[in-house]
């Protein structure tokens, strides 16, 4: 488009009456006029402001926009009028030179091509100055190959400005963090607790990863990675990952966000109810040890306690470790389940053993009731009894004076922990899991039963001795001697 001399001063003066903008204010108007060496820009008002046509150029010195477009640019200049740039042009001439001082005082964006790096930084070119970058300022993130950026068209931000240009410092991070602090502030309005959004893992942790999701981190814990227990936080996730989060929490006062990945699927403990039962036995992975018992996942997401009570005693302090080891496949099976604690019993099932008779959760049940006589493995010692071991989850308590042995005697010696003991079922509770046994009680009803069939034995061997005299007589009789 070419306009007259008369046009442009017209315009000109217009441009002289804009209303008042402060340097470095980002604003947006309209291409009214484009001549050889500046555009005229209506940005609202009874005036227009002027822009150098370079700032409209591309890499090839083409004009890249039309009149009656739309642009954003900066105020460098409200002396005498109204001056706006988009960009410092990267071609040379006192006009850049110009430039560079309006572009430092007002803040406004520069563009400079990195020619290569050198110690602590790089050196860029800004027109026909040559500037410097420091490391920490070239982006938001360490490069780990500085060469990267070598031959790249970056905008900058002057943040040193000396000896009439001759020393600029340069940081092109500077307006990275503007650009994501105004996105953040667009994205903090979609952050609500509930949200489901797409996000980018910044850094993975031990304690969880933090993601960034345009703008704002959010720390997405290892509890809530997964309904799987997780161990390894880098085997789950990875640096750089793209991710979809749920958001669980957003504290206004410390502006942290809480994520969740597993609470985009249903939980299974919902369906423990009608998935798993009392008796079952199911092959499950052990997943890790405590002092009190083994964690045992038996679905993603459902885990159950092999408490230490359900294992065989070994007559060695925490030897039921030698049954189960972190990460090794094995059977259990399922004594309890408490939905609503999220909590599951369960107990090994040995190789070459009958899997465990289910714990009785209101009435015993099963071969352990009052008056059987059980065997048993002695489980500890205690002052008051001796602990003895029945089933998987029933183990028994055998007070002293039910051991059978005298006071002057020593229990641990006649019942050493480990050792098989025969005893008779004296108590149980309604929950099943009190029982009291006795082996004095069970020798007693022995001897009773000894006695007993003693006496049943003499019994039936009378009748039989008084009858062999009666025939004895009879015969003597009948002979005939008698006669």
């Amino acid at each position: 488009m070419s306009v007259s001399d008369d046009d442009f001063a017209a315009l000109f003066e217009a441009s002289q009456k804009a209303k008042q903008y402060d340097r470095g204010q980002t604003i947006e108007g309209t291409i009214v006029a484009i001549g050889p060496a500046v555009a005229f820009i209506d940005v609202g008002g009874k005036g227009e402001a002027v822009m150098d046509v370079a700032e409209l150029k591309n890499e090839d010195g083409e004009i890249e926009v039309a009149v009656g477009e739309r642009i954003k640019a900066v105020v460098v200049s409200t002396s005498g009028g109204l001056t706006l740039s988009r960009k410092l042009v990267r071609g040379g001439g006192a006009g850049a030179d110009r430039q560079l001082t309006d572009a430092f005082g007002a803040g406004v964006p520069v563009e400079g091509k990195v020619e290569r790096d050198v110690k602590g930084g790089y050196e860029v070119r800004v027109g026909r100055q040559r500037g410097f970058c420091p490391m920490s300022q070239i982006d938001i993130v360490r490069t780990a190959d500085p060469a990267v950026h070598v031959g790249r068209v970056y905008t900058f931000r002057i943040i040193e400005y000396k000896n009439d240009g001759k020393d600029l410092v340069l940081s092109r991070r500077a307006l990275l963090d503007a650009e994501l602090q105004a996105q953040a502030d667009e994205t903090r309005k979609a952050i609500v607790p509930g949200a489901v959004l797409k996000g980018r893992v910044v850094s993975v942790r031990d304690f969880g990863a933090f993601v960034d999701l345009g703008g704002v981190q959010g720390l997405l814990h290892v509890s809530d990675m997964g309904w799987s227990r997780v161990a390894n936080t880098e085997q789950f996730i990875s640096a750089g990952e793209e991710i979809t989060v749920k958001v669980l929490r957003v504290d206004e006062d410390t502006q942290k966000i809480s994520l969740g990945v597993k609470q985009l699927s249903e939980d299974p403990w919902l369906s423990v109810a009608t998935t798993f039962e009392v008796g079952q036995v199911r092959t499950g992975r052990v997943t890790r040890l405590a002092d009190f018992g083994a964690f045992v996942e038996l679905e993603p997401g459902i885990e159950g306690l092999a408490h230490v009570s359900t294992f065989q005693p070994t007559g060695r302090q925490d030897g039921w470790k030698g049954f189960v080891t972190a990460g090794a496949t094995a059977t259990f099976e399922i004594l309890t389940i408490d939905a609503d604690k999220r909590r599951i019993g369960v107990a090994l099932v040995q190789e070459g053993v009958t899997h465990a008779a289910p714990a009785p959760t209101s009435s015993p049940r099963g071969d352990i009731v009052v008056g059987a006589r059980v065997t048993g493995t002695v489980d500890r010692h205690e002052p008051y009894g001796v602990f003895v071991f029945l089933a998987p989850g029933r183990t028994g308590l055998m007070p002293l004076a039910e051991t059978g042995v005298a006071k002057e005697g020593d229990v641990t010696k006649a019942f050493p922990v480990g050792s098989k003991i025969e005893v008779m079922v004296l108590e149980i509770d309604p929950s099943g899991r009190r029982i009291r046994v006795s082996r004095k009680a069970m020798l007693d009803a022995q001897d009773a039963a000894e006695l007993r069939e003693y006496r049943e034995r003499s019994e039936a061997d009378a009748p039989r001795q008084v009858g062999s005299l009666a025939d004895q007589l009879r015969g003597a009789l009948s002979s005939p001697r008698s006669r």
